[in-house]
């Protein structure tokens, strides 16, 4: 076991704070302190199947993830912890493949792991490779983000293309026997996101993981007591994806993803909200999807475009198991 921690998790993660042997990670205050008056702290696990898929693995959606629920709270992500639970009998080849995928990740989102945890269970206990990770990072002064937030004169403003990590995950799986590649948009958003908030006034934000668009905007709606109206001709999805959606009778709203935001802005700044979000990479087909109302309180509905509105509910249930 030794063995294994120095020789791949140490030494694929490895930063000054991770390589000190000890039982915790320490840092000092006043690096915290400086960069405002608050922390954040957040926790994710990870057991999406299969372990690699296209666009990225489970080792880069554990930290990209975590890094995106610290940003979402307009905070700076700063330090993250890795356990890992690995089923006996895991290559070593694909668990050193996925722990290097971690520290290019943790490298480019800006962020360093410090401490962690590794187990090893017999086959069958767990299945291959199950990931927790847990960030803390320190929110900006003058951000003030909240689900609870939303205002009726607010839109919201996505910054991409919808669906992409659940299909990209479905087919993967090779179960659907399709004859194509769709990536996952596993994506830290922590640089676009501070960029934003430098800007414009935001209200609200939330990462559109699992449940896709429609968990998102119903929770914001109920958390903040508005009503919301989706252009569903604004909403921006692939062709590929929409094909996929398409053929087995998917809707792209309910599809999970790794590298979208959804942020409540005041109407009078979309244009420059827009601005800001285009030019990042991973904002250039960022849209308007969403006005939001007073009334009725909690209640999101979606324009048809043919002069109607239709209710737009979360899935109950979890059509997609396994997916993050």
């Amino acid at each position: 076991m030794r063995d294994l921690i120095d020789d791949l998790v140490v030494g694929e993660l490895a930063n000054p704070g991770l390589e000190v042997d000890e039982d915790q990670a320490r840092f000092p205050l006043a690096e915290l302190t400086a960069r405002g008056d608050k922390l954040a702290f957040t926790t994710d696990s990870y057991v999406v199947t299969p372990l690699e898929f296209p666009g990225a693995d489970i080792g880069k959606l554990a930290v990209n993830g975590t890094v995106n629920d610290l940003a979402v709270g307009g905070a700076t992500p700063l330090y993250l912890s890795c356990g890992l639970v690995i089923e006996e009998g895991l290559e070593v080849a694909t668990l050193r493949r996925i722990l290097k995928s971690m520290g290019e990740a943790a490298k480019a989102a800006g962020v360093k792991i410090v401490t962690g945890d590794t187990k090893v269970v017999a086959r069958g206990a767990a299945d291959k490779l199950f990931i927790n990770t847990a960030g803390v990072g320190v929110v900006r002064p003058g951000v003030e983000v909240s689900s609870r937030n939303v205002r009726p004169d607010d839109v919201l403003i996505v910054n991409g293309n919808l669906g992409d990590h659940g299909a990209a995950i479905l087919v993967a799986r090779g179960e659907l026997k399709l004859d194509t590649e769709i990536p996952s948009d596993c994506a830290a958003l922590n640089a676009l996101i501070e960029a934003l908030t430098e800007a414009v006034e935001v209200h609200a934000m939330r990462d559109v993981t699992r449940g896709g668009l429609a968990a998102v905007v119903n929770e914001l709606a109920l958390a903040s007591e508005v009503g919301v109206v989706v252009d569903a001709s604004a909403i921006p999805v692939r062709a590929e994806v929409a094909g996929f959606c398409e053929i087995l009778g998917l809707d792209p709203v309910h599809l999970a993803n790794e590298g979208k935001v959804v942020a409540a802005v005041p109407a009078a700044q979309a244009d420059k909200a827009l601005e800001v979000m285009r030019a990042h990479p991973l904002g250039r087909d960022a849209r308007v999807i969403a006005r939001c109302r007073a009334e009725p309180p909690g209640v999101v509905t979606m324009d048809t475009g043919f002069g109607g509105e239709r209710i737009l509910d979360m899935l109950v249930g979890e059509p997609l198991p396994r997916i993050c």
